[in-house]
């Protein structure tokens, strides 16, 4: 007969009605301590065939109205190697496998989770507040534990490649000729950090962990957008492209130099007064050299339209870029390269916590000037109509620290619509 049968049938009466929650209690609780015999396990609501069981396990009678039947684990070990000549923890594992010893899983994960942990502290981004906020965040709310229990801690690994990776790319554009200045393309970023050129597509988890430390970086928490045109944002905040096609600019009397033809297009657009989209890829393939040399940025396309209408007759006006929110990799390349040139940026935003951490980054990135940016603008404008709360994590004006404090102080917003006669006053005057 073979053993297994052999098996099955020296065991035929713990398969019984009696026996089977009896056991898999037992293997519970030796499972949560390690195989330790030294307590009770019960059986509430016990049946006849139960009642029956613990009753020749223990050599104690039980009444039939007894609701609840406690079992020494000692006695139930003893029992078993009485009968059967293997103990309670041999037994259990012959019918039913090896028992787990769970507090030895958890002194393991713990182990590899504090390992995890000590690596990305490790990290050159460690002294930074922003990083050091996002290790805490996916620690405390259990993302780093589930990455340990799948066995995918090194996507963590992964992930301080890719920040750090990001933190310096933008100083080196050679590598590739078809890479962009400044700009490193997701599917390169992900096989640099993974050795595979999808792991970072849409939903991937290490895409999903990067944004969350970018989002906590640009001063949003851990939030990440669910619709992809923030996620692509997000990225191009940091320096990675998703798509050159869709990352653009617009722009109105920007003007280029040069004999290509995205050059004829801006200079078209330019003479008529029209408003133009620039792609980066256009930016990429096609040099431009913008022809204004003073250039001036808002945020809001309503901003540029405006302009577009009412200074179309403006003989001079000047060149106006909109970043449409967060600048986009096809803005930051358009006004790099307008920069480097020896144009001066005049740079403004709405009056709320993003349009400050925008505005400052400007001044940072491309030693850009304040356009209508002051607190004394702030203020004067808070009197002109109806404000909304500021919603965010607050942002610092380095350039004009009264005005974080103004608006810290009024806790309101003020669109840049509302100083929309101004600012066209002074697109004509420039």
């Amino acid at each position: 007969m073979p053993a297994e049968r052999r098996a099955y049938d020296e065991y035929e009466e713990l398969r019984g009605e009696g026996w089977t929650r009896l056991l898999a209690a037992a293997r519970r609780r030796l499972e949560r301590t390690g195989g330790a015999l030294d307590a009770d396990i019960g059986l509430t609501g016990p049946s006849e065939a139960e009642r029956r069981t613990v009753i020749g396990i223990t050599g104690r009678y039980r009444p039939e109205t007894a609701k609840r039947l406690a079992v020494p684990l000692s006695d139930l070990d003893g029992y078993l190697y009485g009968r059967y000549g293997a103990g309670l923890l041999q037994t259990l594992g012959r019918l039913h496998g090896p028992l787990r010893d769970r507090p030895a899983e958890r002194a393991d994960e713990e182990a590899r989770r504090e390992q995890a942990l000590e690596s990305a502290h490790s990290s050159r981004l460690a002294g930074q507040g922003w990083f050091a906020a996002w290790l805490e965040r996916i620690a405390a709310d259990g993302t780093l534990t589930r990455l340990v229990r799948r066995g995918d801690a090194p996507l963590l690994d992964a992930a301080l490649r890719v920040l750090e990776r990001l933190t310096v790319d933008g100083e080196h554009s050679g590598d590739s000729p078809n890479r962009v200045p400044g700009v490193l393309p997701l599917p390169v970023l992900a096989e640099w950090a993974t050795g595979d050129t999808k792991a970072l597509v849409p939903g991937a988890p290490l895409e999903q962990l990067v944004l969350r430390a970018l989002a906590q970086r640009a001063g949003d928490g851990c939030t990440v957008p669910r619709e992809r045109a923030g996620r692509r944002a997000l990225w191009e905040s940091a320096g990675a492209i998703a798509d050159d096609l869709a990352s653009q600019v617009l722009v109105l009397n920007i003007g280029a130099e040069g004999d290509t033809v995205v050059c004829d297009w801006l200079r078209d657009a330019a003479d008529f007064g029209i408003p133009f989209r620039l792609t980066l890829h256009q930016l990429a393939t096609d040099p431009v050299v913008p022809a204004a040399r003073t250039i001036f940025v808002c945020e809001n396309p309503a901003v540029l339209r405006a302009a577009a209408g009412e200074l179309r007759s403006a003989s001079r006006a000047a060149a106006l870029v909109c970043t449409e929110g967060v600048p986009s990799a096809a803005c930051h390349k358009l006004l790099g390269d307008a920069v480097r040139a020896g144009a001066r940026l005049h740079w403004r935003a709405d009056f709320d916590w993003a349009g400050l951490r925008i505005t400052a980054d400007a001044v940072a990135r491309h030693g850009a000037r304040l356009w209508r940016m002051t607190a004394a603008d702030y203020t004067a404008a808070l009197d002109e109509g109806e404000t909304t709360p500021l919603a965010g994590p607050p942002a610092t004006s380095p350039w004009d620290p009264a005005l974080a404090l103004a608006m810290e102080a009024s806790g309101s917003t003020v669109m840049e619509e509302r100083l929309l006669p101004a600012l066209l006053s002074d697109l004509t005057r420039a």
